[in-house]
């Protein structure tokens, strides 16, 4: 697998999205050891199978919620997908790309583990009846 690596600007290193947290911590700040505390008292936990994105020139915007499948009583169309907004999240093109990192990584590892993820449902569904 082709590893990806960048050079940010003005610093002349690289950036792997392989390394942990705490080695990006220590590339960005210069420190040997940064501590990150973490306070979860306000955490609220919910489920999501949708996104919307948009954007700015300034910052990524994500709805977050639920892709729901509702009958519409027309023999024509039986059903409508609607997609349910329930959370938002505005953060910056730097945040959103350290995102896209932790999240591709997460992937990856799960992959590795279990196989690759098929996006497609009717070929999920193919898959199963074989």
């Amino acid at each position: 697998m082709k590893e990806s690596k960048e050079r940010t600007e003005g610093f002349g290193e690289d950036i792997s999205s392989e390394k942990t947290i705490e080695e990006q911590g220590r590339d960005q700040t210069g420190q040997k050891q940064i501590r990150v505390r973490i306070d979860e008292r306000n955490l609220q936990t919910s489920y999501v199978s949708g996104f919307r994105p948009t954007m700015t020139t300034e910052e990524v915007i994500m709805d977050f919620g639920l892709n729901l499948i509702r009958p519409t009583g027309n023999k024509d169309n039986p059903a409508e997908l609607v997609f349910q907004a329930n959370h938002r999240l505005i953060m910056s093109y730097f945040s959103a790309k350290r995102l896209a990192m932790v999240l591709g990584q997460i992937v990856r590892q799960y992959e590795q583990q279990f196989g690759e993820i098929e996006l497609n449902a009717a070929k999920r569904r193919a898959g199963r009846q074989a």
